[in-house]
Protein backbone atom coordinates (compact mmCIF):
# COMPACT_ATOMS: atom_id res chain seq x y z
CA UNK A 1 0.00 0.00 0.00
CA UNK A 2 3.28 2.24 0.40
CA UNK A 3 3.81 2.18 -3.00
CA UNK A 4 0.00 3.08 -4.66
CA UNK A 5 -0.65 5.66 -1.34
CA UNK A 6 2.81 7.81 -0.87
CA UNK A 7 4.48 6.43 -4.14
CA UNK A 8 2.08 7.24 -6.84
CA UNK A 9 0.03 9.63 -5.16
CA UNK A 10 1.96 12.14 -3.81
CA UNK A 11 4.04 12.01 -7.28
CA UNK A 12 0.60 12.83 -8.78
CA UNK A 13 0.60 15.93 -6.85
CA UNK A 14 3.80 16.85 -7.32
CA UNK A 15 3.14 16.58 -10.75
CA UNK A 16 0.12 18.97 -10.94
CA UNK A 17 2.20 21.08 -8.81
CA UNK A 18 4.27 21.86 -11.40
CA UNK A 19 1.09 22.45 -13.66
CA UNK A 20 0.08 25.85 -11.13
CA UNK A 21 3.70 27.17 -12.75
CA UNK A 22 2.63 27.02 -16.05
CA UNK A 23 -0.50 28.28 -14.95
CA UNK A 24 1.41 31.27 -13.22
CA UNK A 25 3.37 31.09 -16.62
CA UNK A 26 0.30 31.29 -18.96
CA UNK A 27 -1.22 34.17 -16.97
CA UNK A 28 1.30 36.42 -17.06
CA UNK A 29 1.87 35.59 -20.77
CA UNK A 30 -1.79 36.56 -21.55
CA UNK A 31 -1.69 39.61 -19.32
CA UNK A 32 -4.59 38.55 -16.96
CA UNK A 33 -5.16 37.61 -13.50
CA UNK A 34 -4.36 34.28 -12.28
CA UNK A 35 -6.28 34.56 -9.36
CA UNK A 36 -9.03 34.27 -12.43
CA UNK A 37 -8.69 30.42 -12.78
CA UNK A 38 -9.43 29.86 -9.02
CA UNK A 39 -12.96 30.30 -9.74
CA UNK A 40 -12.83 27.88 -13.27
CA UNK A 41 -14.96 25.40 -13.46
CA UNK A 42 -15.86 22.84 -17.18
CA UNK A 43 -19.55 23.02 -15.73
CA UNK A 44 -22.24 25.26 -14.18
CA UNK A 45 -23.26 22.58 -11.68
CA UNK A 46 -19.18 21.72 -10.45
CA UNK A 47 -17.29 22.48 -7.68
CA UNK A 48 -14.46 25.14 -8.62
CA UNK A 49 -10.69 24.61 -9.41
CA UNK A 50 -9.87 25.25 -6.07
CA UNK A 51 -11.84 23.15 -4.51
CA UNK A 52 -10.87 20.06 -6.80
CA UNK A 53 -7.27 20.79 -5.43
CA UNK A 54 -8.16 21.08 -1.74
CA UNK A 55 -10.22 17.00 -2.64
CA UNK A 56 -7.19 15.74 -3.70
CA UNK A 57 -5.17 16.50 -1.13
CA UNK A 58 -7.47 15.50 1.24
CA UNK A 59 -7.58 12.21 -0.20
CA UNK A 60 -4.14 11.74 -0.27
CA UNK A 61 -3.07 13.10 3.43
CA UNK A 62 -6.94 10.95 4.64
CA UNK A 63 -5.72 7.53 2.89
CA UNK A 64 -1.89 7.87 4.45
CA UNK A 65 -3.34 8.97 7.97
CA UNK A 66 -5.98 5.97 7.59
CA UNK A 67 -4.07 3.09 6.02
CA UNK A 68 -0.80 3.65 8.95
CA UNK A 69 -3.33 3.52 11.58
CA UNK A 70 -3.57 7.85 12.78
CA UNK A 71 -5.99 10.26 12.56
CA UNK A 72 -5.55 12.82 9.17
CA UNK A 73 -4.14 16.49 10.25
CA UNK A 74 -7.12 19.03 9.74
CA UNK A 75 -6.69 20.80 6.95
CA UNK A 76 -8.36 24.27 6.70
CA UNK A 77 -10.55 24.31 3.21
CA UNK A 78 -9.54 28.26 3.43
CA UNK A 79 -7.61 28.39 -0.15
CA UNK A 80 -8.33 31.31 -2.43
CA UNK A 81 -5.06 31.81 -4.24
CA UNK A 82 -2.04 30.19 -6.28
CA UNK A 83 0.10 30.78 -2.87
CA UNK A 84 -2.35 29.17 -1.15
CA UNK A 85 -2.59 26.45 -3.05
CA UNK A 86 0.70 25.47 -2.83
CA UNK A 87 0.71 25.47 0.97
CA UNK A 88 -2.14 23.35 0.91
CA UNK A 89 -0.29 21.04 -1.40
CA UNK A 90 3.24 21.68 0.60
CA UNK A 91 0.95 20.55 3.85
CA UNK A 92 -0.38 17.53 2.11
CA UNK A 93 2.87 16.06 0.59
CA UNK A 94 5.17 17.00 3.71
CA UNK A 95 2.33 14.71 6.29
CA UNK A 96 1.79 12.09 3.85
CA UNK A 97 5.60 11.59 3.28
CA UNK A 98 6.38 11.68 7.09
CA UNK A 99 4.69 8.12 7.53
CA UNK A 100 7.26 5.44 7.41
CA UNK A 101 6.57 3.05 5.16
CA UNK A 102 6.32 0.12 7.76
CA UNK A 103 3.27 1.99 9.45
CA UNK A 104 1.86 0.62 6.42
CA UNK A 105 1.76 -2.89 7.00
CA UNK A 106 -1.55 -3.14 8.28
CA UNK A 107 -3.00 -1.01 5.98
CA UNK A 108 -5.54 -3.72 4.00
CA UNK A 109 -6.69 -4.57 7.56
CA UNK A 110 -7.66 -1.13 8.84
CA UNK A 111 -11.42 0.30 8.79
CA UNK A 112 -12.06 3.25 7.54
CA UNK A 113 -15.31 5.22 8.55
CA UNK A 114 -16.95 7.45 6.20
CA UNK A 115 -18.10 10.50 7.06
CA UNK A 116 -20.37 11.16 4.27
CA UNK A 117 -21.88 7.67 5.07
CA UNK A 118 -22.52 7.09 8.81
CA UNK A 119 -22.35 3.90 10.20
CA UNK A 120 -20.30 2.34 6.86
CA UNK A 121 -16.74 1.45 6.80
CA UNK A 122 -14.47 -0.09 4.32
CA UNK A 123 -11.54 -2.46 4.54
CA UNK A 124 -8.36 -0.80 4.31
CA UNK A 125 -7.96 -2.18 0.68
CA UNK A 126 -11.47 -1.74 -0.09
CA UNK A 127 -10.80 2.21 0.74
CA UNK A 128 -7.73 2.81 -1.28
CA UNK A 129 -8.97 0.96 -4.73
CA UNK A 130 -12.64 2.39 -4.62
CA UNK A 131 -12.24 5.30 -2.86
CA UNK A 132 -9.55 6.92 -2.62
CA UNK A 133 -7.46 6.25 -5.99
CA UNK A 134 -10.03 6.67 -8.07
CA UNK A 135 -10.70 10.23 -6.19
CA UNK A 136 -7.47 11.67 -6.42
CA UNK A 137 -7.36 11.29 -10.04
CA UNK A 138 -10.24 12.09 -10.57
CA UNK A 139 -9.75 15.51 -8.87
CA UNK A 140 -6.49 15.71 -10.27
CA UNK A 141 -7.66 15.48 -13.59
CA UNK A 142 -10.37 17.55 -13.08
CA UNK A 143 -8.01 20.20 -12.22
CA UNK A 144 -5.80 19.44 -15.05
CA UNK A 145 -8.84 19.76 -17.61
CA UNK A 146 -9.51 23.03 -16.31
CA UNK A 147 -6.31 24.64 -16.59
CA UNK A 148 -6.09 22.56 -20.21
CA UNK A 149 -9.44 24.84 -20.72
CA UNK A 150 -8.77 28.07 -20.10
CA UNK A 151 -5.43 27.63 -22.44
CA UNK A 152 -2.58 26.51 -19.86
CA UNK A 153 -0.30 24.20 -22.36
CA UNK A 154 -0.67 21.12 -19.90
CA UNK A 155 -1.22 17.95 -21.03
CA UNK A 156 -0.78 13.49 -20.36
CA UNK A 157 3.12 14.03 -19.95
CA UNK A 158 1.99 16.50 -17.25
CA UNK A 159 -0.38 14.86 -15.60
CA UNK A 160 1.75 11.52 -16.12
CA UNK A 161 5.43 13.28 -14.91
CA UNK A 162 8.61 11.07 -15.06
CA UNK A 163 8.16 7.25 -15.75
CA UNK A 164 10.51 4.88 -14.58
CA UNK A 165 11.52 3.55 -17.92
CA UNK A 166 13.69 0.26 -17.77
CA UNK A 167 16.76 -0.48 -19.91
CA UNK A 168 15.41 -2.81 -23.59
Amino acid sequence: MYYEVVSQCIQSLKNFEICLDKAERHAAQKDFDVQVLMSWTLAPDMKGFVYQVQSACNYIKATAAWLSGQTPPRHEDNEVTLADLRARIRKTLEFAESVPEAQFADGARQTVKLSWAPGKKLHGEDYLLQMSIPNIYFHLAMGYAMLRQAGVDVGKMDFLGPINFVDA
